[in-house]
């Protein structure tokens, strides 16, 4: 009689040739396939209404909803990523290896864009807040789809290049069926250029940008809300306090949404720098690739309670309100 850690092979008929796999009783492989598929209905469901809003509604076409628009982008891919993670919970993946390899490239390119994404949000809540006079003119809406257009670009060519030897040879890695490694260029028994490379632009570049950027962030909105204490009965600063205010609320609640992304991330390159970059079989990390794509649940969950105006436009979208003639000129805000 099994067990559930009994190993067991994924495909029987194949013998020594196929991989093992962890056999878990029916209770448990039901519920993680039921927690696992909400997951990806939630993130693909979620992050579609950003998307919709962000697209619909003429007055959140602003540079910062552009990034967060490009983030729920990335974040939507995550969805489907999602599905395959279910064919990993045993360690076994029987959808081949073309697919292995396309799972592999979507991965990467969408952490990389969600990444690069998140250092252009540190970078404009940076300008807006120790720079606001020149924000309008350095910020446009143009720059903002540039810098989206060419992060994406950047994303995909990056780790297109990196994969180059899964993709010319789909399963080439594979050391039993139903495996799928994946393999980043230049990494091989004596040689872990790839991974390093990985490592440095994919996570301590970024990173590094991201807490420079929001330390500064931090003390500067720290001097200007002492500021406008002290000048809170000055009639003629009125205005100029509530744009303030605004930004800086804006600021803190993008704050939130880096600070998740960061627990999210961390992990995942921690795991990747202990292990040494070796060739890796997704289902011998499983919990830190889950964590690092579950960050794309947690996004729009964090819209709901820090972004009014994210709740007028579910309302809108379910309401079917979207529907009506020059309702994107609609004032949401």
């Amino acid at each position: 009689m099994s067990t559930p850690d009994e190993a067991e092979l994924c495909y029987p008929h194949l013998g020594n040739s196929s991989c093992r796999r962890i056999v878990r009783s029916h209770s448990v492989s039901v519920l993680l396939h039921i927690i696992l598929s909400s997951i990806s209905v939630l993130t693909v469901t979620l992050n579609l209404l950003v998307i919709i809003s962000i697209s619909h509604f003429r007055k959140l076409h602003t540079p910062t909803n552009f990034l967060l628009l490009s983030l729920a982008v990335s974040d939507f891919s995550v969805g489907f990523i999602w599905v395959f993670m279910i064919f990993l919970i045993n360690g076994c993946w029987f959808l081949g290896a073309d697919w292995c390899v396309f799972n592999a490239v979507l991965g990467y390119v969408v952490a990389s864009a969600s990444i690069g994404t998140v250092v252009l949000i540190s970078v404009d809540r940076y300008v807006v807040v120790c720079d606001p006079m020149h924000y309008q003119t350095k910020v446009t809406k143009n720059r903002a789809k540039i810098c989206i257009v060419l992060c994406w670009a950047g994303s995909t060519v990056f780790h297109t290049v990196m994969l180059k030897d899964n993709i010319e040879h789909p399963g080439g890695f594979d050391s039993c069926a139903g495996d799928c490694t994946r393999k980043l260029m230049y990494i091989n028994h004596t040689n872990i250029l790839g991974g390093v490379i990985d490592l440095i632009f994919s996570f301590f570049i970024p990173v590094s940008i991201i807490v420079v950027l929001y330390v500064r962030v931090f003390i500067v909105a720290v001097s200007k809300a002492q500021t406008m204490r002290s000048h809170v009965t000055v009639v003629t600063l009125q205005s100029s306090l509530k744009v303030n205010r605004s930004e800086l609320k804006a600021a803190r609640a993008l704050g939130v949404v880096v600070v998740v992304f960061l627990m999210c991330l961390t992990p995942f390159y921690f795991v990747s720098l202990k292990t040494g970059f070796e060739e890796k079989n997704p289902s011998s990390y499983i919990f830190v690739i889950c964590l690092f794509f579950f960050n794309s649940l947690l996004n729009p969950v964090i819209y709901v309670f820090l972004y009014p105006w994210f709740r007028k436009c579910v309302k809108c979208v379910f309401s079917l309100q979207i529907l009506k003639s020059g309702s994107s000129e609609a004032n949401i805000l």
